[in-house]
């Protein structure tokens, strides 16, 4: 995989990318409304992203890569529900201010609508913890390693690829993988026409 990542990122420049961003908005009331929080950090000196692992006690997805984030509370707006998880999974608080915007819905085949909201963490500081019911590991993981080409798949059971990026020996899968993948084209690389929602999970994440 070719390592696409430009140098030096800087949060103005995150911030100048996704202002020109026209993010589509999935107008899908009826599905289950969630936010994920796609945190950017400066760890060691450089650029990361902060990924769990879940807990392989869930009943659904257990021991996959993922984004902070759930379902939204009643009135809860995107912004909010994705800080609340951030902390909530991670126990890094950011205020409101922290938020540079907003990628593509992204509406699983689980019935859910995807909320991504990319955050400034800051620079990582004292060791990061989550509920072990949820939460088995937390990483925060060179920018680098994640902006590279995804692989792409064809599956009889639909008519979009499946998309996963390579990591740690394993795979990430959509929507985590689209929305890293598209995180990494809209604000690190200025791809402001990018979209992601055609991409396919394997059939065993459709539950």
């Amino acid at each position: 995989m070719t390592k696409m990542l430009a140098s030096p990122l800087s949060r103005a420049a995150l911030t100048a990318n996704l202002a020109r961003f026209e993010r589509d908005v999935a107008d899908r009331p009826e599905l289950r409304q969630a936010s994920v929080a796609v945190c950017v950090m400066s760890s060691g000196g450089e650029p990361a992203l902060l990924i769990t692992r879940r807990a392989a006690t869930l009943r659904a997805h257990a021991g996959q890569w993922a984004l902070p984030g759930g379902r939204r509370d009643a009135g809860e707006s995107a912004q909010a529900a994705a800080l609340r998880e951030l902390a909530e999974e991670t126990g890094l608080q950011v205020g409101h201010e922290s938020v540079l915007g907003l990628l593509d819905d992204f509406v699983t085949r689980s019935g859910y609508v995807i909320t991504p909201v990319v955050v400034w963490g800051g620079v990582a500081g004292a060791e990061l913890s989550g509920p072990p019911s949820e939460v088995a590991q937390i990483f925060q993981l060179p920018l680098a390693d994640l902006d590279v080409e995804p692989e792409f798949i064809s599956i009889p059971e639909a008519a979009g690829p499946v998309i996963r990026l390579p990591l740690l020996g394993r795979h990430v899968h959509a929507p985590t993988a689209a929305i890293i993948y598209q995180f990494c084209q809209v604000a690190l690389h200025g791809n402001v026409s990018l979209r992601v929602a055609h991409f396919e999970a394997p059939v065993h994440l459709w539950r």
